[in-house]
């Protein structure tokens, strides 16, 4: 599910989109499936940007949840293409101190 292959199972409408995005202002490293390799992932709420960067904070405080920034959208790769969808990219973290963070805060 990485380099632009959309994934069926979490394709959603308009109105889904947006109500996750208003749902969902922190992500965590549990929540993105403890992804290893930097690159663009397909999720409910449209497509992350997870940078070598971000990685390497995950690695070092696993319990981090970094805020979610709606970034400018991908331009098609064709002229007749649809846009892909919201694109986000993560912004500031907090460190949550005794969570396991599984889904959710302690």
């Amino acid at each position: 599910m990485n380099d632009d292959d959309a994934n069926p199972a979490f394709e959603a409408g308009v109105a889904d989109r947006e109500l996750a995005t208003q749902l969902v202002t922190k992500i965590t490293w549990a929540q993105v499936g403890r992804v290893t390799d930097p690159g663009r992932y397909m999720f409910k709420f449209g497509w992350l940007t997870i940078t070598e960067n971000d990685l390497g904070i995950w690695q070092a405080y696993p319990n981090a949840a970094f805020s979610l920034i709606r970034a400018p959208p991908s331009p098609p790769a064709e002229a007749d293409e649809e846009p892909v969808g919201d694109e986000f990219r993560l912004g500031t973290f907090d460190l949550m101190i005794g969570s396991n963070y599984s889904g959710g805060e302690k």
